[in-house]
């Protein structure tokens, strides 16, 4: 009987914790309807914005948009259904919003996939045709990090910030030898010569290197052609210079010409304000809506953080095997 009422218990509890998420489930999800059905024509405002300085009355605000970690197009981000997709987000919120004077990117960053950290470059582009945008960097703000803030109209360092890795970064993984040694031999049927180039099981031909050589400089290329526009330093200088992947101090990128100015984040903000002549507007944060979605990454993020801690702290993130990156040889694991 004892046992029986265990199991009873149990399963009421059970029920009762099932009733409660889908009771907070389908509250979010009325919310947002009667949100929608009050205001058809415009959607929920998709961020909150956390006030770290309040400014004078009226002198508008400088918004902080955060780019940390490696820069990635996948599922990760607490915000969205990308990193990229909410920095985008965050960016044309700014944008749009005329009480905002200017945008000051907290960059802490080691770079991170070609696409991506060109996609950003272009939407901070477009923002600072519209306003001052001030790339702040801290502990990193490497390759794909460096190569999006040279579309912001004035970027500031740390002495002590890692800056620079102008280059680009294909990895692939060979296991021939691996194979040889177990007995298994891969079988495989393509339709061209270059369908399998980045395969493990073989060596690499000498013409396969030759075209992936070839893709690599041709990102190279266009990662130089930005920051020699951006510095106004000559490109052929760049190449046989600093360009070659090196990581640089704060201190060595200013004397280089990479960055404009030595600080620290209060000195983003003392500038932003001087470019938008706006000496006494506030500093705000950009923060993401709560919703269910957010509350069940949050979940997640624990869980995930639980089973790394168990199995030994392994790095969060390596390279995709065959996908170009702008990122530090550091991170080429």
């Amino acid at each position: 009987m004892k046992r029986s009422g265990c199991i009873l218990l149990v399963i009421f509890l059970a029920l009762c914790m099932s009733l409660f998420f889908n009771f907070v489930l389908l509250a979010f999800l009325g919310a947002d309807k009667v949100e929608s059905a009050a205001s058809p024509r415009r959607s929920a405002p998709p961020l909150e914005e956390l006030v770290v300085e309040e400014g004078e009355k009226g002198a508008g605000k400088i918004a902080v948009i955060p780019i940390r970690g490696v820069i990635q197009a996948d599922d990760r981000s607490e915000w969205g259904s990308s990193m990229v997709d909410d920095i985008v987000k965050a960016l044309r919120t700014a944008a749009e919003d005329d009480q905002v004077k200017a945008v000051v990117l907290a960059v802490d960053s080691p770079g991170g996939e070609v696409t991506a950290s060109d996609i950003l470059w272009n939407e901070v582009g477009k923002v600072r045709m519209k306003k001052p945008v001030v790339a702040a960097m801290t502990s990193i703000g490497a390759s794909g990090a460096y190569y999006l803030s040279c579309a912001a109209s004035w970027i500031v360092a740390n002495e002590t910030t890692f800056t620079g890795s102008i280059g680009v970064i294909i990895q692939s993984l060979n296991y021939q030898g691996l194979f040889e040694k177990v007995g298994l031999d891969a079988v495989v049927f393509k339709s061209g010569k270059f369908k399998d180039m980045l395969s493990g099981s073989r060596k690499i031909t000498p013409e396969e290197k030759a075209y992936v050589e070839g893709m690599v400089q041709q990102v190279y290329g266009r990662f130089l052609d930005i920051v020699a526009n951006a510095r106004n330093l000559p490109a052929g200088e760049l190449r046989e210079g600093l360009a070659d992947g090196r990581i640089l101090t704060g201190r060595d990128a200013k004397e280089a010409g990479l960055v404009d100015q030595i600080g620290y984040m209060e000195d983003a903000f003392a500038k932003a304000r001087e470019l938008a002549d706006a000496s006494g507007a506030g500093i705000i944060r950009y923060e993401p809506r709560l919703n269910f979605q957010r509350l069940l990454r949050w979940i997640g993020a624990d869980a995930k953080s639980q089973v790394e801690l168990q199995l030994g702290g392994a790095p969060a993130f390596r390279l995709q095997l065959g996908r170009a990156y702008l990122l530090p040889e550091f991170y080429a694991w």
